[in-house]
């Protein structure tokens, strides 16, 4: 039986990450991984240029059942200190909107990055590897693989999320966690875009490819203001992955299509200069027209503005200032981008990231309950949670 160090299961951006560093330090680390490619995910993230990370990664940006979880992990390795490997490596950047960092030239820059850096320190990466089954022994774990069996002192679990199926996501980290009496909290898919109700599809389905800026809430008052867009499905965009890490079945969410203005002054402006245009011709100026056209009805759309009472205005002004809409579901985790829940950090060191219960067990990236915004946030976890381990093993 082959002996190790560390052993760590997952070959994606957490698991990359914990390897070099622990590498670095000396430790015989091995990464095993059942895919044929690492850092699957990485590849295809940020339409294949990976939003790698975020300028302001703050506690505040992550959701966890201990809001204080994150913390120690985030300011001991920051978004600076990855944003200087990356430019150690002469990989080049640049920045989006709200802090967000992505390639100039494709993701596959930030996986050669990870590889190179368990090269030089020395870790091995073994893919096309199933783990059969692992169990605790006095001086650490045997783990029993299709490739043969190994022990190590330290067993580092980073096996991500259920998010994206297609990519191999498997729940295989919730499982191990709970064989050791880890407590693993509810999952749902995360940062994923909301489906339609079928009578809704039928009157929003049109809109299909339009794009507004909205403020949108969900009913706990979590607000964010980016973009939304119409789908086949249902709504998507920046704005709608966020909300729907909010966002519980059943509820309404709230969407100002005039973020930052009054609809009711505007329409009360146009009035009193324009009397009689139309419905219609007056939201069109402020709108796609096929949006207006969608949430309108045709005898409303068609009036001139003296023709509509105060309190029909103040109506109409509402819908546009806080449209509420009761979605049908999302698309789950075939498109989320992340998973909520998973194991409870609670069980959970936020030093080291190492089972309070199993000393030499640790758990890292996704596989954990913390999930971050859209923007890089998730990345940022997976290199500070990686570090984290990595310094410890």
């Amino acid at each position: 039986m082959k002996h190790h160090d560390v052993i760590i299961i997952g070959a994606g951006a957490a698991g990359l990450m914990c390897a070099a560093t622990a590498g670095y330090r000396g430790r015989d680390v091995l990464v095993l991984d059942n895919a044929k490619q690492a850092g699957k995910k990485i590849l295809i993230s940020g339409g294949g240029r990976c939003n790698f990370t975020n300028q302001k990664a703050e506690s505040q940006q992550f959701i966890c059942g201990n809001p204080h979880f994150v913390k120690s992990a985030l300011a001991r390795y920051r978004s600076s200190d990855f944003i200087e490997l990356v430019e150690r490596h002469g990989i080049e950047y640049h920045e989006r909107d709200h802090g967000q960092l992505f390639c100039n030239d494709s993701a596959k820059e930030i996986v050669t990055m990870l590889m190179t850096e368990c090269e030089w320190a020395g870790a091995k990466v073994k893919l096309r590897t199933e783990i059969l089954s692992v169990s605790k022994t006095e001086a650490g774990f045997n783990l029993n693989t299709s490739n043969g069996d190994l022990s190590c002192g330290s067993l580092v679990i980073a096996t991500g999320g259920l998010s994206m199926p297609k990519l191999g996501a498997t729940p295989y980290g919730y499982k191990l966690a709970e064989q050791f009496g880890l407590k693993v909290l509810p999952t749902s898919a995360g940062l994923v875009p909301f489906t339609w109700h079928s009578d809704q599809k039928i009157r929003f389905e049109p809109l299909s490819g339009i794009a507004v800026p909205t403020t949108i809430s969900a009913q706990d008052g979590t607000q964010f203001s980016e973009a939304l867009l119409f789908t086949h499905r249902g709504l998507s965009g920046p704005a709608v992955l966020q909300i729907s890490n909010y966002w519980q079945p059943g509820e309404a969410i709230s969407i100002n299509l005039l973020p930052g203005e009054s609809a009711l002054d505007k329409i009360e402006f146009a009035l009193t200069h324009h009397p009689k245009q139309s419905l219609r011709n007056t939201v069109s100026q402020w709108l796609p027209k096929r949006l207006v056209e969608a949430l309108f009805e045709e005898s409303q759309l068609d009036k001139a503005l003296n023709q509509l009472g105060h309190g029909e205005r103040e109506k109409l002004a509402n819908e546009l200032n806080n449209w509420s809409i009761i979605m049908n579901g999302t698309e789950g985790y075939r498109t989320a981008e992340v998973t909520l829940g998973g194991v409870d950090s609670n069980e959970l060191s936020s030093k080291t990231m190492q089972a309070n219960k199993v000393p030499g067990l640790y758990f890292i990236g996704e596989v954990m309950d913390v999930s971050g915004w859209l923007g890089g946030f998730n990345f940022q976890w997976a290199w500070s949670s990686g570090v984290a381990a990595g310094l410890a093993v």
